[in-house]
């Protein structure tokens, strides 16, 4: 099984060496491209206007310098033209990918990136709120998690342009309660903020804030399985058609 290995925190990162590890046991035969630099908060983003530049860092390792994007097509377009991947696996993040942060998250986006060529498509997190970088539940409990997904992406039983989004707690190993297969939640974005202050040459800058965010209060979401102590485990589709307002606006435009 041909695995292709890539993140948004950049090839040095400790959660990619986590990953790394991880991938070891699932095959012999591991691929990755990632990006040289944390490309956090990228999102889905594609460099058009600049060159993307290939670093090769050992046999079967390579950095792009370019978005988390970037590394998927490059190695599906150049790195891996003879044999396409069986699975992608990004991450590990340094920070959960919970809710509508999904949509800025560079890791899942790889995944995404990815899936719409066919191929799929795990993207793994580890929350970590003020116990610091450590991914020890992380490695405890991806052989659970990743067991079934795999096999799954082996018997080509997983959706066409669809991902699996999975985080892990942020408890030590030991305390993770289990696994729940969820469904995305979402964020009350109303409480982010924007911090203004003056640079040393008396610049006016701007940056945005990351304090945590309410959720909602709803049961059955990616974000209370990860409050209270469990793997969250979404399938996510990369369809973003809103199917029950298509008759709705069709009627709208009907003349």
């Amino acid at each position: 099984m041909r695995i292709l290995l890539t993140n948004d925190d950049g090839i040095h990162a400790p959660g990619f060496a986590v990953l790394e590890r991880i991938a070891a046991k699932l095959s012999d035969d591991v691929w990755v491209c990632a990006p040289s630099e944390e490309q956090s908060g990228a999102g889905h983003s594609l460099t058009l206007h600049q060159p993307i530049r290939l670093q090769e860092h050992g046999e079967r390792r390579f950095a792009v310098t370019g978005t988390p994007t970037d590394a998927v097509n490059f190695a599906l377009r150049k790195l891996l033209l003879d044999q396409r991947p069986d699975l992608v696996l990004s991450g590990v993040n340094a920070g959960e990918n919970l809710g509508d942060d999904i949509t800025y998250s560079g890791t899942a986006s790889a995944a995404m990136e990815a899936a719409l060529a066919g191929i799929p498509a795990i993207a793994l997190s580890q929350a970590f709120r003020n116990r610091g970088h450590r991914f020890d539940a992380t490695e405890g409990w991806a052989a659970r998690v990743l067991a079934p997904l795999v096999a799954l992406a082996k018997d080509h039983a997983l959706a066409r342009r669809t991902l699996v989004n999975v985080n892990f707690p942020a408890v030590p190993a030991e305390e993770v309660k289990g696994i729940r297969v969820v469904r995305q939640g979402f964020h009350d974005y109303s409480r982010g903020s924007l911090v203004e202050g003056t640079d040393p040459r008396g610049k006016r800058y701007y940056w945005f804030g990351l304090q945590s965010f309410e959720h909602t209060l709803d049961h059955g979401t990616d974000l209370e399985a990860v409050a209270e102590g469990y793997v969250s485990v979404t399938p996510l589709q990369l369809d973003l058609t809103h199917y029950p307002a298509i008759d709705q606006l069709a009627g709208a435009f009907a003349s």
